[in-house]
């Protein structure tokens, strides 16, 4: 149901998604979530390595992504597709133009500062770390914006991915995202769209 309602401030304090519930024990925040569950499923080491200094290169990829990337990546979504479908008008070219020059300048550090030369990004194995990195970097795909065209070494790192996941499950677990267009043709309701226009205008 609705993330505001109360049902949803008894699994998250946040009311906001994702959240966990897990018998009793509730837990909100993706990156928190996901530490969570490959410690409590003893997960192979490469996701969240036991060696303290790569476990703390994933720490600050993850401390360093939700300023960067997850600050602009999703926001191409919300302007081509969400906002759109809620407000009923389409936003001016320059509000996409501005977030992909902030995603841009999010992009160029990753591969410089995080990819570098190697396979992913904390050395040869993929690690959780990688898994955030790319479900935030589909969501332009999935909006017509190919931020990997252009970008070889990102190319390259997306395609390991893709391997290392297993392509079938990779495109599985992006299918909405890269089907989310197909939102404009939904029928939304008109007493949600009055609620919601404002604050997605703001």
């Amino acid at each position: 149901g609705p993330s505001n309602s109360e049902g949803a401030g008894k699994v998250s304090l946040l009311k906001k998604v994702p959240a966990l519930k897990d018998g009793d024990f509730t837990l909100a925040e993706c990156t928190a979530i996901l530490l969570y569950l490959s410690r409590k499923y003893n997960t192979p080491d490469h996701w969240y390595p036991s060696d303290i200094q790569k476990r703390a290169k994933v720490d600050e990829y993850l401390s360093w992504h939700h300023a960067n990337i997850r600050a602009n990546a999703p926001k191409t979504m919300w302007i081509k597709v969400l906002i759109p479908l809620f407000t009923g008008q389409p936003l001016p070219s320059e509000k996409l133009q501005e977030v992909m020059e902030g995603l841009s300048t999010s992009l160029k550090q990753f591969e410089e500062r995080f990819l570098q030369d190697k396979a992913f990004i904390i050395g040869n194995e993929i690690s959780l770390a990688d898994l955030v990195a790319i479900v935030e970097l589909m969501q332009p795909v999935g909006v017509g914006c190919d931020i990997f065209e252009d970008r070889p070494r990102l190319m390259e790192w997306r395609r390991r991915v893709e391997d290392a996941v297993g392509k079938e499950l990779f495109f599985q677990a992006h299918e909405m995202i890269l089907n989310i267009k197909e939102l404009s043709n939904v029928q939304i309701d008109p007493q949600l769209k009055e609620h919601l226009a404002p604050v997605l205008m703001k």
